[in-house]
C-alpha cells in the first residue's frame, strides 16, 4: 500500500479523528474557535497625537461673550466638525473587542435592539454636544438584543470596524457588529 510523505501514520491518524470527535462534541474545533475577545477602554479609541484643544486657543477671547454673538456660534460649529472629524485608531479595524458603555437606541426597543449607539458616560448623545466621534460606537446586532433600555449600562462584544456614520444623536467613527451584549457587571 501506497503512502504519500505528508500522511500521518494510523495511530496518528486515529488521535486527529478522536480530536475532531471531541472538539465537535464541545461545539467547535480549537482552529474554528472565534478569537477571545480583548476588553479595550474608551482611552484606547482616541489616537495619542490628537489634541482637540489646538483647533481652540482662541477660546479664553471668547468666554465672557453672550452664547447668542456670533462668534460664539462660530465657535461652536468650529468645535462640532472637530468633534465629528475625530480620527480614530486604525489598529481596532476588524479585531474583537469588549467594551463598556451605555445605549442610544437608534430604533425601537419594543421587539429589542437591532441598532444603537455605545457611549462612553451616562447621558452622551441625549444632552448636546455629543462626545466626539471617536467615542461613539455604532453598534448593530443580527439578533434583536432584548431586555435593554435608553442609558441601559452593558458589555458589549464583536469585531470592531473603522465606518464613521451620521445619526440624528451624533457621528460615530467606530462601528462593533455585536456577537454578544449584557448587563454590565463590575468584576
Amino acid at each position: 500500500m501506497f503512502t504519500p510523505f505528508c500522511a500521518p501514520s494510523f495511530p496518528r491518524r486515529r488521535r486527529l479523528l478522536q480530536g475532531l470527535a471531541a472538539g465537535l462534541c464541545l461545539g467547535a474545533t480549537p482552529w474554528l474557535q472565534a478569537a477571545p475577545f480583548t476588553e479595550i477602554s474608551w482611552d484606547a479609541l482616541v489616537p495619542r497625537n490628537w489634541d482637540p484643544m489646538k483647533s481652540f486657543e482662541d477660546l479664553q477671547k471668547l468666554s465672557a461673550l453672550p452664547d447668542s454673538d456670533p462668534r460664539v456660534q462660530e465657535l461652536y460649529e468650529r468645535m462640532r466638525k472637530v468633534w465629528d472629524d475625530a480620527p480614530t485608531v486604525a489598529s481596532f479595524d476588524g479585531r474583537q473587542v469588549k467594551i463598556p458603555g451605555f445605549i442610544v437606541p437608534l430604533d425601537s426597543a419594543d421587539k429589542g435592539l437591532r441598532e444603537f449607539l455605545l457611549v462612553p458616560y451616562f447621558g452622551a448623545c441625549i444632552h448636546t454636544p455629543p462626545p466626539p466621534a471617536n467615542q461613539i460606537i455604532h453598534v448593530r446586532s443580527a439578533a434583536p438584543v432584548k431586555g435593554f433600555q435608553s442609558m441601559s449600562a452593558v458589555w458589549v462584544s464583536g469585531t470592531m470596524g473603522l465606518v464613521r456614520a451620521n445619526s440624528e444623536l451624533g457621528v460615530s467613527g467606530y462601528s462593533i457588529q455585536a456577537r454578544r451584549v449584557e448587563k454590565y457587571r463590575e468584576k
